[in-house]
């Protein structure tokens, strides 16, 4: 938009400016995306270590149920 109003006014190339402009937009928005990135990332990260402690407390759980109930755990090696 810059260049085509430059050269409306009579001017034969883009304002100096543009390039920097340019330069600096796409390094915020280089630098936005980055931002969330990494909020993403460490929001999945949140949540797999949440699913680990929740398999793990699903684990125990039917471990005491099998307990309770005279059940053997069938992995253990049967002598």
């Amino acid at each position: 938009w810059h260049q085509t109003k430059t050269m409306e006014a009579g001017g034969d190339a883009p304002a100096q400016g543009d390039g920097q402009d340019l330069s600096v937009f796409v390094q915020n928005l280089l630098d936005q995306m980055q931002s969330r990135f990494q909020q993403m990332s460490g929001n999945i990260i949140n949540r797999i270590d949440d699913m680990g402690t929740r398999i793990d407390e699903l684990e125990k759980s039917i471990g005491e149920l099998m307990a309770q109930a005279g059940i053997e755990n069938a992995d253990e090696p049967q002598a």
